[in-house]
């Protein structure tokens, strides 16, 4: 559906007729940064048409803006720029990442904005930059810029909160706290998300303020334009490294958790030790002595009798037992 349109001229705005003698006036007027701004949301083919009839949009981005998921770009087709952007939130309660779909045609004396989802970073926009007439006096390449700068910022944020998770995460590997592996995997999705959305954005914002073939004209707005790829470049730097440190994070807990299983094992096995002496013992005890104290008041060794056999046999067992746990315990295993 179209959101909203609108004729933005010296700065101000004013109400749009049709789209069709709107953009012949606008292209025969003596105002080069007069400018028809058009915002769309999920739109359909037929209202995308609609929209297209006027423009003349290139074929293949019109394809991509309706049927949407794609990756991040920067696109030249003639005289016009095709961007397709990654804006990203932060949920708090699940310290997920969640991902929508930006769109924009820039063209002459035209910008066409296309929001995909709900996630949608333009709210507010249109409003701030009709609040500033300089920054309309940009023209569409304005408008650009200020949908970019709004999408790296939300990108600044959400760095700041993967870092204070990884902060977190590091400090329960590496105490007693007790982690889920889960919990580092699914941290490390995020960041693999994060990196989808930040990282094919990169080269084709560099070339918008450095490149020979950049739309953008020499002088401040591709000063604002290079200032928004320092800050996308900064967060792809700290996203590469929270990918490094969350793979060492993971096998240093898997590490941990070997460790665990050894000791673990260990303390299995000294018990079993313990407990298989006495087992051997009464099974020997059991095959080999005729008389029992249960059976017989007492047992005649060599003439006289011996009463106390049966305690005896018990009393090893016991001396045996505690040898046996004070050395595991010396060497650790217990």
């Amino acid at each position: 559906m179209i959101v909203d349109r609108a004729i933005y001229e010296d700065g101000h705005r004013r109400v749009c007729g049709d789209l069709s003698d709107e953009l012949d006036a606008l292209r025969a007027g003596d105002d080069p940064t007069a400018f028809l701004w058009i915002g769309l949301k999920d739109p359909t083919q037929a209202e995308f048409d609609e929209v297209n009839d006027e423009l003349q949009l290139h074929p293949l981005a019109v394809e991509d803006a309706v049927k949407g998921r794609q990756r991040a770009k920067v696109e030249l087709y003639d005289d016009t720029v095709f961007v397709v952007l990654k804006p990203l939130r932060y949920i708090d309660r699940t310290s997920d990442i969640e991902t929508g779909e930006v769109m924009v045609f820039v063209g002459d004396r035209f910008v066409v904005t296309v929001r995909r989802g709900e996630l949608t970073p333009l709210t507010g926009i249109r409003k701030e930059l009709e609040a500033d007439a300089e920054a309309l006096r940009h023209g569409p390449l304005g408008v650009l810029h200020r949908v970019l700068d709004r999408v790296v910022d939300g990108y600044v944020e959400i760095d700041g909160e993967v870092e204070t998770d990884l902060d977190e995460l590091e400090t329960a590997v590496f105490s007693d706290v007790r982690t889920d592996t889960g919990s580092i995997y699914r941290l490390k999705r995020e960041v693999l998300e994060f990196r989808r959305a930040a990282m094919p954005l990169a080269e084709p914002l560099k070339m918008l303020w450095s490149s020979p073939r950049s739309p953008v004209p020499e002088g401040e707005l591709r000063l604002l334009m290079r200032d928004v790829s320092d800050h996308l470049q900064g967060v792809i730097d700290h996203v590469e490294s929270y990918d490094d440190l969350l793979s060492g994070i993971l096998s240093a807990h898997l590490a941990q958790v070997s460790v665990q299983q050894n000791d673990d094992m260990r303390r299995i096995s000294a018990w079993v030790a313990i407990a298989a002496l006495p087992t051997m013992i009464a099974g020997v005890y059991g095959m080999n002595f005729e008389y029992m104290p249960e059976l017989s008041a007492s047992i005649d060794v060599g003439g006289s009798e011996f009463r106390y056999g049966y305690f005896v046999v018990l009393l090893v067992m016991a001396g045996a037992c505690t040898v046996l746990y004070r050395a595991f315990k010396r060497s650790g295993w217990l």
